[in-house]
């Protein structure tokens, strides 16, 4: 392992996530002028948004917002990306902060061109996390079709025979397996944690099957199907057998709002799910589907405007109640569903060909502390100390929120990094 360490630069800001909210953190510092190291643990940035098909208010398809701020970070000299790097400690106090920083070896350099020939010839396969492990990826990858930087990654799993392909085939000289781990040290005057969500863990939903039947599927997994870039190249259909579903449910509040899972409104969900609905109805205009909820929340003129819509389709049915339980038909792969509608009273029973989980966001610090001095709430959202100033969350890894808020949240963040070096 070797270490390098970056001079002290007066006013410098870290900005911890490369995700949509991060990208607006460190753009709107940079900016006015102060230099911003931007760290993200991934190979790329882009975060959650790269995964979406569209996204809200305006339904744009990730191109729309990255395109734009990737632009904006080509052409900033203040800032410097660090992808495949993770902060392992943040030591002192607002103004004069020393960050350690762990980088783990692309084994692929600058000189990367994005040809694609080393994918070309890999015949090491590896799960794809991009799309939640619903395919296989080579080895040797692209993250996505929208990475920054864009250039390929050699995975550690690649054998000896594929390394010297690998090795062989690229005209740039651009991989060089003798990359190692790296610690970076650098001198910050403030940090800001976009650290973003994670998707929650269905599998810890007992009672509704996720692991344990192949039609049961999260939001997020069936964005990564709608999406010309995901498993299906852009068709949703049923994991079991591949066919065009013709009854599909949704379960809202799949574990949140639940004192034994995620016990908030991740925010997200409703409006997530209507625009699934809408997916669903473009592919398939027949296709029957069943909302099951306890509150829809469509916050604002607009998204409440978008769900107006929906209830006017004759084959959108709304059902008030929790999805309780549910089981698989043997031979068919269909999905057994029983709730209790709680305007009626009755139990409801249903059969659908897909079941999709509206699972909610848990804050990647809830899951992966950062290893600083930060107040957490008892969900794992980090709390903003704005008496004590120096660190501060934005986007998601403050508090549930759509990309909109995400984005406004983050250029406030922005500012008060800036006041703790003004103040200093």
């Amino acid at each position: 392992m070797t270490t390098e360490n970056f001079a002290p630069v007066s006013g410098s800001i870290m900005v911890v996530g490369g995700g949509i909210s991060g990208l607006t953190t460190a753009l709107e510092a940079a900016e006015v002028g102060y230099e911003v190291f931007l760290v993200e643990k991934e190979a790329s940035l882009g975060g959650r948004v790269s995964q979406l098909k569209h996204y809200f208010p305006k339904l744009c398809p990730p191109t729309c917002g990255l395109e734009i701020n990737y632009k904006r970070l080509k052409d900033n000299k203040n800032i410097k990306v660090l992808t495949m790097s993770e902060v392992t400690s943040v030591e002192g106090n607002p103004g004069d902060y020393t960050v350690t920083l762990k980088t783990s070896p692309r084994y692929v350099n600058e000189n990367c061109t994005a040809c694609g020939e080393c994918a070309m010839v890999c015949e090491t396969e590896i799960s794809n996390d991009f799309n939640f492990g619903m395919d296989r990826k080579k080895a040797a990858y692209l993250p996505h079709n929208m990475a920054f930087p864009q250039r390929y990654v050699m995975d550690p799993a690649m054998g000896t025979d594929d390394r010297d392909k690998v090795k062989e085939v690229c005209k740039y000289n651009a991989v060089d397996f003798e990359m190692e781990e790296k610690n970076i040290n650098l001198k910050v005057g403030a940090v800001v944690w976009n650290t973003g969500w994670q998707p929650y863990d269905a599998t810890k939903i007992e009672n509704l099957g996720f692991g344990r039947y192949q039609n049961i599927v999260t939001n997020m997994m069936l964005e990564r199907m709608a999406s010309l870039n995901g498993p299906t190249t852009g068709k949703i259909i049923r994991p079991s057998d591949g066919k065009a579903p013709e009854t599909i449910a949704f379960a809202q509040c799949a574990g949140s709002r639940d004192e034994n899972h995620l016990t908030y409104c991740s925010y997200i969900c409703c409006m997530a799910s209507l625009k699934h609905a809408t997916y669903l109805r473009t592919q398939y205009p027949e296709a029957k589907i069943y909302i099951y909820y306890i509150d829809l929340r469509t916050p604002g003129r607009k998204y409440e405007n978008f769900y107006a819509k929906l209830k006017e389709d004759k084959n959108i049915f709304f059902v008030k109640g929790k999805v309780a339980e549910v089981s698989e038909e043997p031979g068919n792969g269909n999905i057994n569903l029983v709730a209790e509608d709680t305007i009626t009273g009755e139990k409801v029973r249903q059969t659908v060909e897909m079941l999709v989980l509206a699972t909610g966001m848990q804050p990647t610090a809830a899951i992966d502390k950062p290893n600083a001095d930060l107040q957490y709430n008892a969900e794992g959202f980090i709390v903003n100390d704005f008496s004590k100033g120096g660190m501060f969350a934005a986007g998601c890894a403050n508090k549930p929120a759509d990309v909109v808020t995400s984005n406004q949240n983050a250029t406030g963040m922005a500012l008060k990094a800036i006041q703790t070096l003004v103040r200093r």
